[in-house]
């Protein structure tokens, strides 16, 4: 049989099982089950699956992932996000857009805190929006900053979106959490730089109003109290990380315990907290890794099958420049964004797309970080964005999807130009690793 029709059977086969609405992890099972009865010797092939399982999931470099999701939890459960946006907020002055200038902001800063698009996007929600409504502002600058901003918890480590792209596509987690950071803070800059120009264009999207003069050694006091701790935990995690001092791993676990000990001192830890924050985070490592072992055992069946030697040759054999296949690339993951959550995406896509991009010369990593830039995207993008539907829950009672929606658009647009300038100038990724001790 040729390795194509192979191919389109074995994906479109998985594509219709998520469509009957078969659980992800499951859908992967029954392919795989079947892939492995089919070609690699009926029930003998059932033990190789096994292995396949057990080594995927027993990867050390996956290691970072519960930890980040804890840190995450943590830092969502104890009260800490509420602080650090007030001291935000009382370094703005009279701003076009202040609070949802102040969104961007906390959105960026709680992102190095948390590897969650949800939970970034719960937070600033349920903290901000019922302060917008109270000052005026329209859906467009209260609800599309809260989506943007949450979002780029993927893009700024720690993020464990992150973690598993770099284990599947077998290349550094270390310097792919480190190459990631410019890519988000362009995102953040592109998203106040927007809202500036909008609100000072059209003011009464965010009507401007009275706010308390705060005495410089009252911000200092705060900003001492409650945002310098908190870039302890970053220096612990991506600050190690850069200067060769911990693996991810070790960085991981330093980053968790310091979370730990600042819910402490500020009064936060409890039992209720530790036990919420470490059921929420089995819960979703479970979920994870159980998609990852469906996921290495497809890639694995793609490769024993020839579909990805195949896919290789095809795609080197285009008539077109490799930077046009990867565009191509791109729009198919864009378009899977629109009705799939991103781990999925990632999951299915990754087997296919990496040996091609390694076939045509580019760099892994810059490749890696362009794809976690549109698997962001894929949250926010309408109809079934997770964290469309997370917004839905926190704004007001009034609020339609069909606003949540045209609020999302521009911030996607400006996730686009991000994706582009990436692509043209590839050493605002790769500079940041090649510093790296």
């Amino acid at each position: 049989m040729e390795w194509w029709i192979i191919f389109l059977v074995i994906f479109f086969g998985l594509l219709f099982l998520f469509a009957l609405g078969v659980p992800v992890a499951f859908a992967f099972l029954f392919v795989n089950l079947v892939g492995v009865y089919q070609f690699w010797g009926g029930t003998v092939g059932f033990s190789q699956l096994i292995l396949s399982i057990y080594n995927s999931v027993t990867s050390f470099s996956l290691l970072p992932v519960p930890l980040f999701v804890l840190m995450g939890e943590v830092m969502f459960h104890s009260g800490i996000a509420p602080r650090m946006m007030d001291v935000l907020d009382k370094w703005l002055g009279r701003i076009p857009g202040r609070l949802s200038l102040l969104a961007v902001g906390g959105g960026t800063l709680f992102a190095t805190l948390t590897g969650s698009a949800m939970a970034g996007a719960a937070m600033l929600g349920s903290v901000l929006v019922p302060e917008m409504e109270v000052r005026g502002y329209k859906k467009t600058m209260t609800i599309g900053p809260i989506l943007g901003s949450g979002g780029l918890a993927i893009m700024i480590p720690p993020s464990a979106l992150g973690v598993l792209l770099a284990g599947l596509a077998l290349f550094s987690v270390g310097q792919f959490l480190v190459a990631i950071i410019i890519p988000g803070l362009l995102m953040a800059c592109l998203y106040a730089g927007y809202i500036l120009v909008r609100c000072i264009m059209q003011p009464d999207l965010a009507p401007p109003y009275e706010i308390r003069q705060v005495p410089l050694f009252e911000k200092v006091v705060a900003t001492i109290r409650y945002i310098l701790p908190l870039g302890s935990i970053i220096f612990l995690v991506v600050g190690f990380i850069f200067l060769g001092i911990a693996t991810p791993t070790e960085a991981a676990a330093l980053g968790a315990l310091g979370c730990f000990v600042l819910a402490f001192l500020y009064r936060g830890l409890n039992w209720h907290l530790t036990k919420q924050s470490f059921t929420a985070t089995l819960q979703v490592t479970v979920m994870m890794f159980m998609i990852l072992t469906g996921s290495m055992a497809f890639s694995q069946i793609l490769a024993f099958t020839g579909s990805t030697q195949g896919l290789i040759q095809l795609a080197v054999g285009l008539p077109l420049p490799p930077i046009l296949i990867v565009v191509a690339m791109q729009v198919v993951l864009l378009l899977l964004g629109t009705f799939m959550e991103p781990l999925t995406i990632m999951m299915v896509t990754i087997p296919i797309f990496m040996p091609i991009i390694k076939q045509l010369g580019f760099d892994p990593i810059w490749f890696g970080t362009v794809m976690l830039l549109n698997m962001e995207m894929a949250t926010t993008s309408p109809p079934f964005g997770l964290v469309l539907f997370v917004m839905k829950g926190v704004a007001p009672p009034d609020t339609r999807m069909k606003d949540i929606y045209l609020s999302a658009i521009p911030f996607l647009i400006c996730d686009l130009v991000a994706m582009v300038v990436i692509m043209v100038f590839p050493g605002i990724v790769l500079w940041l690793p090649s510093l790296m001790a």
